[in-house]
């Protein structure tokens, strides 16, 4: 048996993989503060941004689609190649979009870059398995999973601070030294691949079959605009044919030798119970990452910025969880932490929702490193929970399942609200200036945006409530999780 790496060579192997999924979760927000900028550049009428959805759902196709079949080649071949040639194209992706003078070619690029950025996640997840024993695995899970959500909170800002710089184009180009750096980094830190004998035996077809149904469900579920319905117009079709692909994926699993996930070894109770938490999760987090910033404009009357900088509270909170989550849990076992920090969130939205029209940072703070806390318990579960040779396919759906919880979470809360909100006001009627005095025209403008308000107040605190009764439902989830962890073997740190 060959001996482990060094403990200080290990922690550079997982620092430099942790740097490249940072670059990616970076590249996953940077467009945010600039995407103006770029439509006015693309000449899309102000009338038509709905034109510019693809420049969203084309890097959340990527990032959602591939993960399984890349985890589960870097089960067979190595994270360290699966890793480099992730950052390859993540760089060709970065070179397309700054290249692109049409919306068609700039989507083409996001989309690689999706693809590529969305992968490094599971593959590092997985590669913090192979390099340390299953005691110190949730640490280290915690400083990915801070490295993914620090991404949030450093990407609107760099991408603001690079377009001031040297225009939107720049912080595509920025990508490939950035890139050729990370690239390095792992090149030099993390251990040689050496493939099993089965390496070959991967299921191509069923992975693909995995990302055609991941992609039309991804496609189906982002809505640009909820007000007018839950899903787009596009959506029911969509999602029709990610449900037939599906279940074409099943029977392909059913009848094939080999399998994306191969069932052998796998703990399922734990597994699945990591995975529903994890949809929670996701729906949680988009639902709050969407409602903070309308609530901000639409309540309290703040701008874009002054919203941005409400919901930084919370952004700040996930990452300062993730890595006090990852401490506890290889102390205590996985189920502690998430039971707890599931419970934590549904007190902080509770407090959240009790507090409107007003809003508390401390219940926003409270929320992220609540829900922070939850992510290296769950990750390190579903790598417990299945055999070795499985963690990059185990990473992948850990990481999907809480993308689609986000897709689902946004549609269906985000429509309901406005559901709430259209009943409430329905009897409402606009006071008009006309046949009454100037001084009961005030008053009667003054009633009726309390109304609005209270109404406005009303819709916001209902989803904030439904957040707090999907977390209680994932802590309890969360107590099918594993305890304590007794290890057999100290070979790894």
């Amino acid at each position: 048996m060959k001996p482990p790496e060094p403990i200080a060579k290990r922690r550079l192997a997982i620092g430099a993989a942790g740097a490249a999924v940072l670059l990616g979760s970076i590249d996953a927000y940077v467009l945010v503060s600039v995407l103006v900028d770029m439509i006015g550049d693309l000449e899309i009428p102000a009338n038509h941004l709905e034109r510019a959805t693809p420049l969203v759902t084309g890097y959340l196709l990527g990032y959602t689609a591939g993960m399984p079949l890349l985890g589960r080649l870097s089960d067979r071949f190595g994270r360290k190649p699966v890793i480099q040639i992730c950052l390859a194209a993540f760089a060709i992706g970065s070179i397309v979009s700054a290249t692109a003078t049409e919306l068609a070619p700039l989507v083409a690029g996001r989309a690689l870059q999706g693809l590529a950025g969305g992968a490094l996640l599971p593959v590092t997840m997985a590669l913090a398995s192979d390099l340390f024993s299953s005691a110190r695995r949730p640490v280290v899970l915690g400083w990915v999973g801070a490295a993914q959500e620090l991404g949030a909170v450093l990407g609107p800002l760099f991408g603001a601070g690079v377009a001031a710089l040297v225009g939107w184009r720049g912080i595509f180009w920025i990508n490939l030294p950035l890139a050729l750096l990370a690239a390095l980094a792992v090149h030099y830190a993390l251990p040689s691949a050496k493939a099993g004998r089965d390496a070959g035996r991967v299921d191509v077809i069923g992975g693909l079959l995995l990302a055609l149904a991941l992609g039309l469900f991804t496609v189906g579920l982002y809505n640009p605009d909820p007000e007018r319905a839950v899903l787009p117009s596009w959506g029911p079709v969509a999602i029709g044919a990610g449900v037939a692909a599906l279940v074409v994926f099943a029977l392909q699993q059913r009848r094939s030798r080999v399998h994306l996930l191969d069932p052998t070894g796998v703990r399922w109770r734990p597994f699945a119970a990591g995975l529903a938490a994890s949809l929670a999760a996701g729906a949680v987090l988009m639902v709050t990452l969407v409602d903070v910033q309308l609530l901000a404009q639409t309540l309290l009357g703040r701008d874009s910025a002054g919203g941005a900088l409400l919901l930084m509270w919370f952004l700040v909170g996930l990452p300062a969880g993730a890595l006090a989550g990852g401490a506890i849990a290889s102390r205590t076992g996985e189920r502690v932490p998430a039971v707890v920090g599931f419970a934590a969130a549904a007190a902080a939205y509770v407090w959240v929702a009790r507090s409107l029209p007003d809003i508390t940072p401390g219940g926003l703070a409270l929320a992220g490193a609540a829900l922070g806390a939850t992510i290296a318990p769950l990750s390190s579960a579903a790598l417990r929970a299945t055999p070795e040779g499985s963690h990059g396919t185990a990473s992948a759906a850990v990481v999907v399942a809480r993308m689609m919880g986000m897709l689902v979470g946004v549609a269906a809360l985000t429509s309901w609200s406005l559901h709430r909100f259209q009943e409430s006001t329905a009897d409402l009627d606009t006071p008009l200036p006309f046949g009454v005095s100037e001084t009961v025209f005030a008053e009667r403008m003054e009633i009726y945006q309390e109304a609005l308000s209270a109404a406005l107040a009303a819709q916001y605190a209902d989803v904030f409530t439904a957040a707090a009764f999907i977390c209680l439902a994932a802590a309890l989830v969360s107590a099918a999780l594993p305890g304590r962890v007794r290890e057999r073997t100290q070979n790894l740190a």
